[in-house]
This record gives structure tokens, C-alpha cells and sequence, in this order.
């Protein structure tokens, strides 16, 4: 498995740094936060996405995903929300990354099923503009589909290899699923995984991968017996949580641990 880590623990950090972060430590991509305060977002120009992918070229290291906002499950009108898709899938595809992420964002004001039916539609279209321009949109398991078995039955009825998902670990636990059952969930959809640690239910302030609660251990063995050869991102929510500790003094030990899980699970 390859390793990467998010930018939102680096908010608004210039793209070269980044970059020297994930080369210095030993990741092989970043997943990049699609959002106007940081250095790529979809409102950068021709040039501007030259230039960055360019750097990462120089840097040797690989965009793995634009993580985006766009809500799929949420009330309103689809083409405003096809809009923002479609500008995700653009700047992927211009700078060469294979994955988009979106959220479910469903919300109580409709029934389960009302928001699935508006997250597969959404999703159902959004994968044909995906699948020309060479991206996949992966539906994370967030918000009102936190676990996996929720974020697999959209897919299923999708149905549509460019409509996939993202696992990001915490919710799925927080949603009371053991690895196994998530992965199985998941695994005809899975893009890649966001990795991350976290002191407890109740207090989900990011820490050091292996400093909390998150079952990553049972993770990297669901993935390893499997035979899965993905991505595990580290997302660090340093942007929503400024007290926590600052991730450029964590990655170098987060790699490690990541790479010792790969090894005992190999």
C-alpha cells in the first residue's frame, strides 16, 4: 500500500512546502483540500494548475485525490450540486489525480431513503461526466452515511464503476461497524482509505496515528488479507481542531507507524 497524508492538517501551507513535507517523510502522495483558502481549489486558473502539477512532477510525488464539499444526499437543486462535481472532476483531471471526494450531507429533513435516492442520482450523474474525463467520485462515509453498509447501498444502486467510495476509518467506527464488516461493505467500490487517531467517542480531536482509539491495527489487517493494494490517507483535522499538535512534527512517526502496521500484516 502506498502512503499520503491530507492537506487540511497543513491549512493554506504553499504548495512547495507541502511537498517538501510529504518527500522529506517518506509519503508517496497528498491528498489535496478543495478549498478557496488553500493554494489549489477550483478556482485557480490554466496556469496555476500547470504550475502545481509541475511541482508535484519535480517533487515526485503523486496527487492521489481533490478532496471537495460537494454535498450529494442534500436537499436542493442537482444542478448546483452537478456544478461543483463537475468543477471537482476538471481540476482532477487537469492535474492528473484519479479521485474526487465527496460528502453524503443528508440531513433530517428528509427520510433515509429520500437521501439515498438524491445521492445515487446525483452520484449516477456525476460518474458519467467522471468517466470522461478519467476521474472517479469517491462518496466518503460521512454525516448521514457514516458507516459503510449506508454508503454501499447508494453505490449499489448506482451501479457505475466511476461512482466509488472512500473509507474514512472514524466514522465507520463511530457508526459502530468493526473493520471487517466496513471492508466487506466496501471492497467493490473502495478508491482509498482515510486513516486517522482520535482520543474517544466523545472527544474526536485529532491525534497521533496509534496515540488513540481507532482500531488501525484491524484495519491494515482487513486491507493485507484481502490482498488490497490502495492508498491510506492520513487525514489530521488540524484545520477544524487549532489546538491540536501540528502535523509536520507528527509525520515522520506517522509514517512509521503506518509502515510498521504494512510489515506485521504482511
Amino acid at each position: 500500500m502506498k502512503l499520503a497524508f491530507s492537506t487540511l492538517g497543513i491549512p493554506g501551507l504553499p504548495l512547495h512546502d507541502t511537498l517538501w513535507l510529504a518527500r522529506t517523510h517518506g509519503y508517496h502522495g497528498v491528498e489535496l483540500r478543495a478549498h478557496p483558502e488553500e493554494p489549489v481549489h477550483p478556482g485557480i486558473g490554466v496556469t496555476e494548475r500547470a504550475d502545481a502539477v509541475a511541482e508535484f512532477k519535480d517533487a515526485g510525488i503523486d496527487v492521489l485525490g481533490i478532496a471537495g464539499y460537494a454535498r450529494v444526499a442534500e436537499p436542493g437543486e442537482d444542478a448546483l450540486v452537478l456544478a461543483e462535481i463537475r468543477a471537482l472532476l476538471e481540476l482532477a483531471r487537469d492535474l492528473g489525480a484519479p479521485f474526487i471526494r465527496v460528502f453524503p450531507g443528508g440531513g433530517t429533513e428528509q427520510s433515509a431513503d429520500e437521501a439515498d435516492a438524491t445521492a445515487a442520482r446525483r452520484l449516477g450523474a456525476g460518474a458519467e461526466i467522471a468517466a470522461d474525463l478519467g476521474v472517479r467520485i469517491l462518496l466518503e462515509t460521512h454525516d448521514s452515511h457514516r458507516e459503510a453498509t449506508a454508503v454501499s447501498r447508494v453505490l449499489g444502486t448506482v451501479g457505475h464503476h466511476h461512482a466509488g467510495a472512500l473509507w474514512d476509518v472514524m466514522h465507520t467506527w463511530l457508526g459502530g461497524e468493526q473493520p471487517a464488516t466496513s471492508f466487506a461493505a466496501l471492497s467493490p467500490y473502495l478508491g482509498y482509505v482515510q486513516v486517522k487517531d482520535i482520543a474517544s467517542a466523545e472527544d474526536t480531536t485529532p491525534l497521533a496515528l496509534g496515540a488513540g482509539v481507532l482500531p488501525l491495527t484491524e484495519c491494515v489487517d482487513v486491507l493485507s488479507r484481502a490482498g488490497w493494494d490502495g492508498w491510506l490517507c492520513w487525514e489530521y483535522e488540524k484545520r477544524w481542531y487549532p489546538a491540536a499538535a501540528d502535523l509536520p512534527t507528527l509525520l515522520g512517526a506517522g509514517r512509521e507507524h503506518l509502515s510498521r502496521l504494512l510489515n506485521e500484516s504482511a
